[in-house]
């Protein structure tokens, strides 16, 4: 049986580990298509990186696991298309490869808001080890950094932006910071913590658009809304607004079809 298995994340990599822990018969022919250019690492633990931590002390993968299983990886060639009346997948380097049974573990992307400005340089998403790495190089040339986005995962981006060294803000349209999580006494109980260790924090603030030029230098972050308005010159700006999941390729999306 052929198994083609799209994407190597954190959710795609233990169901490697749960395919290759049966005994049960033959074992498939595994493929894995992935579109970044390392093997599954720990996500959860992706701020770490900034702490010291590097990206073997972050992987997920035990040394030689695809070689001693079998199972072919594709780093770095994205799976584009699934065509389901042939069984086959097309990836972004022109492959195809024919499936009996295939499982979609493609996770989840960031939200990029529609934002005039959001393609400036300096602007990020907070998602891969290669997103930090340019954020790094960024904060090396910065002062201010701005995050787009009060969750979890903004709150882990503003962290990382304050332990770089630069004057930090937070920007969020919701009332409080984590507004999903918390109620009104939790979001102003997380507020002064969070300002206690020297990150601005602005909620119920709409972030209108990112103005600026392409150097580096002059770009500046102008969060608006009705009666306030704050223009802050600041490089990086990182995009943690929401993740979805991603859906593509494919009719339908999947952190992972294990019932195959």
């Amino acid at each position: 049986m052929k198994l083609v298995i799209v994407g190597n994340g954190m959710v795609g990599q233990r169901f490697l580990e749960q395919l290759v822990s049966r005994k049960n018969g033959a074992s498939p022919e595994v493929t894995v298509f992935c579109d970044e250019r390392r093997a599954a690492y720990d996500r959860v633990q992706l701020t770490s990186f900034f702490s010291g931590k590097s990206a073997a002390d972050l992987s997920l993968v035990p040394a030689g696991f695809f070689d001693q299983h079998g199972i072919a990886l594709r780093l770095g060639d994205k799976a584009v298309a699934i065509d389901r009346t042939r069984k086959l997948v097309r990836s972004a380097r022109g492959h195809e490869l024919p499936y009996d049974k295939l499982v979609l573990a493609t996770g989840s992307y960031p939200f990029v808001p529609s934002l005039p400005g959001a393609e400036w340089p300096d602007c990020f998403v907070y998602r891969a080890i290669e997103d930090l790495e340019a954020i790094r190089t960024a904060a090396g040339r910065a002062r201010v950094g701005a995050v787009i986005g009060g969750g979890l995962l903004g709150l882990e981006a503003a962290k990382a932006l304050h332990d770089l060294g630069l004057e930090t803000h937070v920007v969020e349209f919701a009332p409080r910071l984590m507004a999903v999580q918390l109620d009104d006494s939790g979001g102003r109980l997380l507020r002064r913590k969070i300002e206690a260790l020297g990150v601005s924090v602005h909620v119920s603030r709409q972030t209108k658009e990112i103005v600026g030029a392409p150097d580096a230098a002059t770009n500046c972050c102008s969060p608006t809304a009705p009666r306030w308005k704050r223009t802050s010159p600041c490089s990086p700006r990182v995009f943690a607004r929401a993740i979805g999941s991603r859906g593509q390729p494919g009719s339908r999306s999947a952190s992972a079809a294990a019932s195959w």
